[in-house]
């Protein structure tokens, strides 16, 4: 038995679950783990989270992990998930937890994502709906800047800014390109991308930021129909949250890299987002919002396509190329926002992004 191993065992034991079956779950894009969990208790979820985070995997990650403000522990999943809670918003519960080893116990919110309801038969625009309502119920409440964790301690949100976002846009430079075309980008094409983004990034800067969930989409939310109203969406994969602009959840909800959402649908959706704003806030202003939306889902995108190139080579997760046509497709459309006429030319001069 690993060391890690007898570390699961002994906090399951502790926390009661030590006789329970532990079927493994896929693994997500990033460094945690999953398994559910069946015994006399009934079921729940194991996240095996190790400190250090990605740069377990690979060490150079470090200093992007710190751009980009990543979790590398499971503090800031557990302040999260007390704060959704709080807001009456289905976060899984916390049924127990060894911080310092990085393992969580956590609510099993049952297998009906959103990705899986949907083809199965559930109506589309009610789910789509409902989760445009939980972005309105969060974008509603007061952020604070500190969360409790639990354990004493505070997890101080940090700010989804210029710098952050930066780097997230450089994963494109630095691993899609050279995946693409076979060499690294020429030194003025970089310099010209990077000066494109900071002139996008000061024009779409939130004047009043919100949490952002950060990946609020088709794979993370589950469909609970026996709760009410905004409580019938369950919500995981938080623990990267930060305050910034509240345009970045919905992009991530509409631009799906795994599922195509209908063009009608979207437009549905980011209606009804605007209208559900402008009664919130009667000094909403929709064309600026419109704008962070281009922004906010190019920026996205660029940092996808990034990531799944890196999946690939530098991970062994080839299957992520497959989703790149369909982020391709996506970061076209930001592009046709008449602002990105210079970055749009940029890419058709660098890195086509074909039909």
């Amino acid at each position: 038995m690993s060391e890690r191993e007898q570390e699961i065992t002994e906090f399951l034991t502790r926390a009661g679950w030590g006789a329970a079956t532990r079927t493994k779950l896929a693994d997500d894009a990033g460094y945690r783990s999953y398994q559910r969990l069946s015994g006399a208790k009934g079921k729940a979820m194991l996240m095996n989270a190790p400190p250090g985070g990605d740069q377990l995997r690979s060490p150079q990650a470090a200093a992007y992990n710190r751009l980009a403000h990543l979790a590398t522990d499971c503090r800031p999943f557990v302040a999260v998930a007390n704060y959704l809670s709080q807001l009456g918003l289905s976060a899984p519960q916390i049924l127990a937890a060894d911080l310092p080893r990085g393992l969580l116990l956590l609510e099993d919110l049952g297998d009906d994502l959103f990705a899986k309801a949907i083809p199965e038969g559930a109506d589309e625009t009610l789910l789509y709906g409902t989760a445009i309502d939980v972005l309105l119920a969060l974008h509603a409440a007061p952020v604070p800047e500190r969360l409790p964790v639990g354990d004493g301690g505070d997890h101080v949100l940090s700010q989804y800014d210029a710098r952050a976002q930066e780097a997230e846009v450089l994963l494109l430079s630095e691993w899609y390109a050279p995946q693409l075309t076979g060499r690294a980008l020429p030194e003025a094409a970089l310099a010209e991308y990077i000066a494109h983004w900071r002139h996008y990034f000061a024009l779409s800067q939130p004047a009043r930021p919100v949490l952002v969930l950060r990946d609020y989409h088709a794979q993370n939310l589950f469909w609970l129909p026996g709760r009410s109203g905004v409580a019938r969406v369950g919500l995981i994969d938080f623990q990267d949250g930060l305050l910034g602009s509240p345009a970045y959840d919905l992009v991530s909800l509409l631009e799906d890299a795994r599922r195509d959402v209908p063009p009608a649908l979207q437009t549905q959706m980011l209606e009804r987002y605007c209208a559900g704003a402008k009664a919130m806030h009667r000094s909403f202003d929709e064309a600026a919002f419109r704008m962070a939306y281009a922004v906010a889902g190019a920026q996205r995108n660029c940092k996808i396509l990034g990531i799944f190139a890196r999946l690939a080579k530098r991970d062994n997760k080839p299957a992520y190329l497959q989703l790149i046509p369909r982020v391709r497709g996506w970061l076209r459309n930001d592009l046709a926002h008449p602002a990105f006429a210079p970055l749009n030319a940029w890419f058709a001069a660098h890195l086509p992004l074909g039909d």
